[in-house]
């Protein structure tokens, strides 16, 4: 069952809905001509279907190898693909141009690494931790450090990891143990021992570059005492090329449920030559543009799995023939209909489809947003725009993973009890996606900080100007052609602002209350998020309707937004309802009867 990438999709959103050749002016935007993201689009789906994705199966039953010497190598394949990869130049895609990228949208190159994450999520790792390296190296480095990797780095020649847990230290980061002791030249030697490094060791690029939380002797306790550091497999020589061997080395690979293809390795660091990032002691300061460009990635591959788990899903579902149409056969000449006639496997694969083309619209709209804070003209919309990245972060990792874990376990549904069979990839996919809900912060993580720091920054400014964006929208567009889908958005936006002045009105006062609706109150932006994007899209398709056009994408984008309005949008009360019940049943159990 071959990966199919999603290009017809990005080619709405784009053109369509979003319209980037509006942003002409705008640096980057300059030279996405139509026909340059048309190119951009078909070529990515042509590698990804044809190189990444054959990959993929193969890779996750043979998986990485340690060797003695500590040296890690992936799957058959992998390294020749990423080889591949790195020629073409697909790596410095977005990459910024005064350091070798090719400086192209953020929102064209989401649309690609959706299409590699989906051939193999696993695959896609390894040039999609190097993107978060370069974001942190972008704010933090030296203008000596920024020349010397970032160029490398960006081209792909180099990766780079980042190192934040320990075995004793999750979440809680204040905890860390690894330490840093200044040397003579400058530089520190770190020394400690980090777990769960995707892409740790490998044997793909000339140097790996880590990025590592690391406590500098005598800094203060806690996330106050955290500094970042850059510590290379390969110390540089003086003509930039990887030279001495630094005191580094993968000492275990993790046995994990899925993204076996990724070597999730176990780091020790024996006082490593590593170089400060940024200011001594605000280390988390520059991780968090890391850690928030990874939060915008697993996001993209939960979406991205899912969607490959959907392909798999409905090209099972024509082929396989199982009972009759409770209608009356609907292909006589055969022995049996396909179970696409079953209204049960409707459901599933069409509120699959609907959360995932709500999911990806949400996603790009989210992605120029990025771009726009970089490269709008005027501060006000580089300022709303940068605004906009921050408060929903949380939300598209935490809604769009949570909601292709869904879209990936209905996939698995649909394939019946051939789907608990390695046979088919629905199993893959299960395993592979369920980390997504887990890793960068899980998702109830990720639902505090959408409540706890996200909504009260600088008094709300965020949040309020993003439902100022749908008031906006709801105003020019709710007598036009797509009215049913404005009024969808417009309930939906009411309910969040309800649950947005209940927050305000009973978060303070009890804290528990507000923890224990987050994970709700998210959902319920969530599909506020994709209520406004499938409101967009609606209105484009019958704009194109209106104008003559006989695609039948058009008219099969507004059936698919139908489930969407009618299946999946009343969600949103429930969410509702389950946030303002608060934390008293939940705290009612004493401990020890757990």
């Amino acid at each position: 069952m071959p990966y199919k990438a999603p290009v017809r999709d990005y080619q709405f959103l784009l053109n369509d809905v979003l319209n980037i050749a509006q942003y002409s002016n705008l640096k980057g935007f300059q030279d996405a001509s139509p026909d340059v993201v048309q190119a951009i689009l078909e070529e990515g789906a042509k590698f990804t279907e044809e190189v990444v994705a054959p990959l993929n199966a193969p890779g996750d039953k043979e998986g990485c190898v340690l060797h003695a010497d500590h040296s890690v190598t992936a799957p058959k394949g992998y390294k020749e693909a990423y080889l591949q990869m790195v020629e073409a130049g697909w790596p410095a895609l977005g990459g910024d141009p005064e350091y070798g990228g090719q400086g192209l949208p953020h929102v064209v190159a989401t649309a690609y690494s959706e299409m590699l994450t989906g051939a193999s999520s696993a695959f896609a790792m390894y040039p999609g931790l190097t993107d978060g390296a370069v974001a942190a190296l972008s704010v933090g480095g030296t203008d000596e450090l920024k020349a010397l990797y970032l160029p490398k780095l960006i081209a792909g020649e180099w990766s780079g990891t980042m190192n934040l847990t320990e075995p004793h230290c999750g979440t809680d980061l204040g905890l860390l143990r690894t330490k840093a002791v200044p040397d003579s030249d400058g530089t520190y030697k770190i020394s400690g021992q980090k777990i769960w490094i995707s892409a740790g060791e490998h044997d793909f690029t000339g140097n790996i570059c880590h990025l590592v939380l690391a406590r500098i002797e005598g800094a203060p306790a806690g996330v106050k005492g955290i500094s970042l550091f850059l510590v290379p497999k390969f110390i540089p020589d003086a003509n930039g090329n990887p030279g001495e061997r630094n005191s580094l080395h993968c000492a275990g690979l993790e046995h994990k449920m899925g993204i076996h293809g990724n070597s999730t390795c176990v780091m020790i660091y024996e006082d490593a030559k590593g170089w400060l990032l940024g200011n001594a002691h605000e280390g988390l300061k520059i991780m968090f543009y890391m850690m928030n460009n990874a939060r915008l990635g697993v996001g993209l591959q939960g979406l991205a799995i899912g969607h490959a788990s959907h392909v798999a899903a409905v090209e099972f579902a024509k082929d396989r023939l199982q009972g009759r149409a409770l209608t009356g056969p609907k292909s006589p000449d055969k022995p049996a209909d396909s179970i696409l006639v079953h209204p049960d496997v409707r459901r599933m694969l069409l509120e699959s489809r609907a959360l995932l083309e709500g999911g990806r619209g949400f996603l790009t709209w989210v992605a120029l947003q990025a771009d726009l804070a970089k490269y709008a003209e005027d501060e006000a919309t580089r300022e709303k725009a940068n605004d906009f990245l921050s408060l929903l972060t949380p939300v598209v990792k935490a809604y769009l993973t949570e909601k292709g874990l869904k879209v990936t376990q209905d996939s698995m549904q649909v394939h019946g009890g051939s789907g608990f069979t390695e046979h088919f990839p629905a199993s893959q996919y299960m395993r592979d996606i369920r980390i997504t809900l887990i890793y960068e912060g899980t998702n109830g993580v990720q639902a505090l900080d959408l409540v706890g720091r996200k909504l009260p920054s600088k008094g709300g400014r965020a949040v309020m100007a993003y439902f100022a964006e749908i008031d906006a929208y709801v105003a020019d567009h709710e007598a036009g052609s797509a009215a049913t889908f404005v009024k969808g958005l417009k309930d939906t936006k009411a309910r969040l602002m309800d649950g947005t002045m209940w927050l305000m009105q009973n978060g303070m006062g009890n804290p528990d209350a507000a923890a224990a609706g987050s994970l709700d109150y998210l959902c319920l932006f969530g599909l506020t998020a994709l209520a406004y994007s499938w409101a967009q899209q609606a209105a484009a398709a019958q704009a194109a309707i209106d104008a003559g056009s006989t695609d039948p994408f058009y008219a099969d984008k507004l059936k698919v937004g139908r489930v969407f309005l009618e299946r999946i949008l009343p969600e949103a009360e429930a969410h509702l309802q389950k946030m303002k019940a608060g934390s008293e049943a939940l705290f009612a159990l004493e401990d020890d009867s757990f």
